[in-house]
């Protein structure tokens, strides 16, 4: 791994964000394949955990900087062929992880924010994170039916058979256990046995693992279950998830139910309302770590209570209410050898450090990105430099400092280039940014080519077979140079106006593949063909807003159209729609008055059905399609919480107040919204007649 970062947010502005966004999208994707389809993992659980964190903790600090092809919506890799696929009836997702107190702090201050209580008055449970392979076991009547992989976090492996040979997995529950029951937990190998599996594989010429975990994981998923069997494996319950009629109410009462069906728990965890207290104990069991007979890579917090777990709910893959706390990084000395220039999808150029390698952690690093010119200067970093690299979290590798009294005479400055190293246009830094953009927009390569990256990204058309590998195949033989081109290619290989065969790697059977993937594309939600456009500062969420908004392309581009003027009300209206800001306005609008956007916005059009966005919210309720906007102070529920529950019924919550405006929900001291609304003539309800409509 070769990018560096910070874990505190706040070292981060827009560019640095998006640029590391980008580099983790790529990783994690990496890591995925090798650990998920390849049973051979190149990192650690910890490791792997702390890349998915960063991207987590980022989106939400820049949620208009979601990459393309972004990890979060998912949790692994999609299963291989060797093993029948299983939807999850509950998805099974993945922690968000901290590092420190300050992250501890801001964990606990979240909830008490979210649930409008304070810390103390809420029960806390810190649990020892197993560095090992999750698993979901099914359990009907008692009888142990399923046991199946993570996998993406929606579908996973069938890997029954492998799981039934675990002694410590009963095959029957003990008494008083719900009809349909799903154990979650984590399948480990103790140090010991790791060991002599290892010294035994030595002898025998076979290759060894790097860790317990990795062993786990090729046992876990042997096609013969005499293999897995010949492992020494253990499991520990950490959790549930699809339960018929739940009896328990609290992860603690949880646990202890786990050990009365029949399974084994370390007992480490700690219960308290004292989240100093929870903390302590995360000292005492990192203090402990070295004695396990088993690999931790942190500790666990959770909200003990079930019932303030269910309404704290989920963001996006990870939940409200529980993070993983990580053990601390390791360090290490390199040489800064040379820096090169890359340039992004939106023309920003970014310096990146070519290293020496140096392993770090078990991991080589050979590159680091230095984010760009500004970053450069505050650390006076330069070509020739020896420099501190620490793998923050365990994972990815930062440059912490510059070893000066080490530095070599002559060294020089290190400065960006006033021409676009790709295209050789003019590089422009705007008022008020650190980033340097070229200017060449759609006539450089390196532009061009990443716009198209995004547009057949996972999060955008979601085109099966057009990766980065193949969209730079075609691009540099002038087939695929606009998205256009991509809905076409299947009449052109008809007409025989290409032919694929001559080129190496490319059948019929792949040919025929790749076509029915861009068939198979060419219906898309209005919020996913907004985000495929490549629009600055929309991401996934901002766009999903404004698919929501407008309801139709057609309404969007009028809109955006009318807009220009400022004094309109549909820049207004724009303005009015929560999270869209006025630069992210200012984006927009200009994206849409641009000739070439607009052409192929037009062509494609022709190409691909438009549907409206999919919402999961309760049908014909009465907030359903209404624009709500809430001020002043809640007093039942935070405004987080309730902006979540508005959404969840279907209304529309907007930050400012307008015509278009059906509902002002007024808390303690309502303010200059309040006034407008009663200007305008719009409904007003306090908090206790929202709760009361809400309720039905």
């Amino acid at each position: 791994m070769s990018m560096p970062f910070s874990f505190n947010i706040t070292d981060y502005d827009k560019q640095r964000a998006q640029e590391t966004l980008q580099w983790l999208a790529r990783e994690i994707a990496h890591h995925d394949i090798c650990y998920y389809q390849k049973s051979q993992p190149e990192i650690t659980d910890a490791e792997y955990d702390q890349l998915r964190t960063l991207n987590s903790r980022l989106e939400k600090a820049y949620p208009d900087c979601v990459q393309p092809d972004s990890p979060s919506l998912s949790v692994g890799a999609s299963p291989e062929n060797g093993f029948k696929k299983v939807m999850h009836r509950q998805a099974m997702l993945s922690l968000d992880n901290i590092f420190d107190a300050a992250g501890f702090d801001d964990f606990i201050k979240k909830i008490e924010r979210y649930l409008n209580q304070q810390a103390r008055l809420i029960e806390w449970i810190a649990e020892p994170k197993i560095d090992g392979v999750s698993i979901n076991l099914l359990y009907k009547e008692g009888r142990l039916t399923q046991g199946v992989t993570r996998g993406n976090g929606v579908e996973g492996e069938d890997i029954t058979q492998n799981i039934k040979t675990l002694s410590e997995i009963p095959h029957y529950l003990g008494a008083n256990f719900p009809s349909t029951l799903e154990i979650r937990g984590e399948i480990y190998m103790r140090h010991d046995e790791f060991t002599a599996m290892n010294q035994a594989r030595g002898q025998s010429d076979e290759p060894l693992f790097a860790n317990p975990r990795n062993a786990a994981s090729g046992a876990m998923r042997q096609l013969d279950p005499t293999i897995t069997a010949q492992r020494k494996l253990h499991f520990f319950p950490y959790g549930f998830g699809f339960v018929e009629n739940r009896s328990w109410k609290t992860q603690e009462e949880f646990l202890k139910l786990c050990q009365k069906w029949g399974f084994i728990h370390h007992n480490l965890y700690h219960v308290s309302h004292d989240p100093q207290d929870i903390l302590t104990f995360y000292e005492k069991i990192k203090n402990q770590r070295a004695a396990l007979p088993y690999d931790i890579d942190g500790v666990v917090y959770k909200v003990n209570d079930l019932t303030l777990q269910d309404r704290l709910g989920f963001v996006t893959r990870s939940p409200r209410w529980a993070t993983a706390h990580k053990f601390p990084a390791e360090k290490a000395h390199t040489l800064i050898q040379d820096i090169i220039v890359q340039v992004g999808r939106t023309g920003v150029l970014t310096p990146v450090a070519i290293l020496a390698p140096i392993n770090v952690g078990g991991v080589m690093v050979t590159r680091a990105t230095l984010h760009n010119q500004d970053e450069i200067i505050r650390k006076d970093i330069r070509i020739g430099d020896r420099v501190v690299i620490q793998r923050a979290g365990d994972v990815i590798p930062q440059i912490v400092s510059v070893l000066y009294d080490k530095r070599p005479e002559n060294t020089q400055v290190f400065i960006l280039p006033d021409q676009c190293p790709i295209c050789g246009s003019t590089v422009r830094q705007k008022k008020g940014e650190v980033a340097r953009r070229c200017t060449g927009g759609l006539i450089c390569q390196a532009q061009t080519i990443e716009h198209l990256k995004h547009f057949v990204s996972r999060l955008a058309f979601n085109i099966e077979g057009l990766g980065q590998k193949n969209i730079e195949f075609f691009w540099h033989r002038n087939i695929i140079i606009t998205p256009v081109d991509i809905f076409t290619l299947g009449a052109k290989i008809r007409t025989q106006k290409i032919d694929f065969k001559k080129w190496e790697g490319w059948g019929e059977k792949s040919i025929q593949n790749l076509i029915a993937n861009i068939e198979k594309s060419r219906v898309i939600s209005f919020d996913r063909f907004i985000y495929a456009l490549g629009v600055r500062q929309i991401g996934a969420s901002n766009a999903r807003l404004l698919a929501l908004h407008y309801g139709t392309l057609d309404n969007l581009i009028n809109a955006m159209q009318i807009a220009i003027d400022k004094t309109s009300l549909a820049y207004q209206d724009l303005l009015s729609i929560d999270g869209i800001g006025g630069s992210m306005a200012e984006d927009l609008i200009y994206f849409f008055k641009e000739p070439h956007h607009q052409t192929i916005i037009q062509q494609l059009k022709k190409e691909v059905q438009i549907t409206q966005v999919e919402q999961h919210h309760l049908p014909d309720h009465f907030f359903k399609d209404k624009n709500i906007v809430f001020t002043g102070t809640m007093t039942a529920m935070s405004r987080s919480e309730a902006k979540a529950k508005a959404l969840l019924v279907g209304a529309k919550v907007t930050g400012s107040v307008s015509l278009n405006t059906d509902y002002v929900i007024c808390g303690q001291a309502a303010g200059s919204k309040e006034k407008k609304a009663k200007e305008l003539g719009i409904s007003i309800l306090n908090e206790q007649e929202w709760l009361d409509k809400l309720g039905k």
